[in-house]
């Protein structure tokens, strides 16, 4: 590997990192203290920069301002270790998620995304997983009782919601026949009859609601935010942090809202596919541009779609989370991609292509 090369990858990873998850979850934060505002009738952060622009900065100083404190009884290793799990993991994601076609800058073809490796959904399944560690072990090493309770409800919404994450994907890897998400991708960017783009969130619409719902819970959001329920559990699993510790696990959520709308976007609405872009006689160069744009938009529109959610429905009950997890999802992930191997097997007798 090249100079080039290396200067490449690095470029895109610091792209990413700080441009897309650090940046863009700052634009979510002051975003959610608007559109909050907005729906509660209310004004939102309006007084430092103009329109509040200079919120999130704001928030950033003082928490690196702020004490950190640390209880006597904690864990000191484990309680410093939990909130860089969460975050490693919330950046971490994003490496195998593409964000637009294959380019060609300097005589070379570049493909926009970090990581381009075979395994990409059971990668993307693999990190999920990893990620409730950061939230246990929060609750857990505090020495509280708040946030134990916190880390238990955490796992058990991830037992909860895993399942059904990982069934109602099965459907997707059937139709496209790889993990691979460039390959995903590229299987969305063709067309019915001509007209209708073969987007899996047309043919998979079962399996896109299931994914949609789990990665509510995944990232700890409402309706499905228990594992810091404030009203029950004071602040839950981050009830002893402060400082930016606390502005860690801030930065994760919002930075896994972020790659889940992102993944989202590419397992069903086709990613960087625009419908007919290639149809405009544009450069290479140009129409790259042009779709890596329209994945960010359509990104940008699943995270605003997240933070209406969260200011227009309550926070449900533990056991109602249970039973909608067992009860529902999970008998509605298995149906999905039942149906799909029905669909596919009696498509292939009649000699039609999906």
């Amino acid at each position: 590997m090249d100079f080039i090369s290396i200067t490449i990858i690095l470029g895109k990873i610091l792209f990413i990192m700080f441009g897309v998850l650090v940046l863009g979850a700052a634009m979510a934060v002051l975003a959610e203290r608007r559109v909050s505002g907005f729906i509660q009738d209310r004004c939102g952060p309006n007084r430092v920069g103009p329109g509040g622009f200079f919120q999130p900065f704001a928030d950033v100083v003082k928490l690196m301002m702020k004490e950190d404190i640390v209880p006597r009884q904690a864990n000191r290793f484990i309680h410093d270790l939990a909130p860089l799990i969460s975050i490693t993991v919330a950046l971490s994601t994003f490496a195998i998620i593409p964000f637009g076609n294959t380019i060609e800058l300097f005589g070379r073809q570049i493909k926009l995304m970090i990581a381009d490796v075979d395994i990409g959904i059971l990668y993307l399944l693999a990190l999920t997983s990893i990620g409730v560690y950061g939230v246990s072990l929060a609750g857990w090493s505090s020495n509280n009782k708040y946030s134990l309770l916190g880390g238990l409800r955490s796992s058990a919404q991830l037992i909860s919601y895993e399942l059904s994450m990982g069934l109602s994907l099965i459907g997707v890897i059937m139709i496209s026949g790889t993990l691979r998400l460039d390959q995903v991708v590229l299987q969305q960017t063709e067309y019915w009859w001509g007209v209708i783009p073969k987007w899996n969130v047309f043919i998979q619409p079962l399996g896109f609601i299931t994914f949609l719902i789990a990665s509510f819970a995944e990232t700890n959001r409402l309706p499905f935010d228990l594992p810091e329920a404030e009203p029950e559990l004071v602040g839950g699993y981050h009830t002893e942090y402060t400082g930016m510790k606390f502005g860690l696990f801030f930065l994760a959520e919002y930075a896994s809202v972020i790659t889940s709308s992102a993944v989202t976007v590419t397992l069903f609405f086709g990613g960087w596919h625009i419908p007919f872009a290639e149809q405009l006689g544009l450069s290479p160069l140009l129409l790259g541009i042009v779709q890596m744009l329209a994945f960010f938009t359509k990104v940008y529109l699943l995270v605003l779609f997240f933070i209406i959610v969260r200011w227009t429905i309550p926070r449900f009950k533990y056991n109602q989370l249970m039973n909608i997890g067992w009860k529902v999802m999970l008998p509605a992930a298995i149906a999905n991609f039942l149906l799909t191997g029905l669909a596919i097997l009696i498509l292939q007798w009649l000699g039609v292509s999906i």
